[in-house]
């Protein structure tokens, strides 16, 4: 299951272990082809929380990340940032980014 996430709300992030988070907004033919890969990936992995944030209703979390272009998704560690992927990626590369940095 994929989570929202937004200003509020991101302790749910910060106190996770291991956070998928995609930054995204609702125009962004991009982030709506990386949507549903990211909604399987939630299904299959486990190991990690997976949550959405859109970046238009969030900017705060946007600006404090350095989001300048989505899809972004962040890898957090116990709250920390530690890696972001930007753009497109099909599934197995998204997949392999994820468990690179578990």
């Amino acid at each position: 299951m994929v989570k929202d996430i937004t200003n509020n709300n991101f302790n749910a992030v910060e106190d996770s272990e291991f956070a998928v988070v995609d930054f995204n907004a609702t125009w962004c033919g991009p982030c709506r082809m990386l949507a549903p890969v990211i909604h399987e990936l939630a299904e299959e992995l486990d190991e990690a929380e997976f949550f959405a944030c859109d970046v238009d209703e969030n900017g705060d979390l946007a600006v404090s990340f350095g989001i300048n272009s989505i899809p972004a998704v962040g890898i957090f560690k116990k709250g920390k940032l530690v890696d972001m992927a930007v753009g497109y990626q099909p599934k197995e590369a998204m997949k392999d980014f994820i468990l690179a940095n578990k």
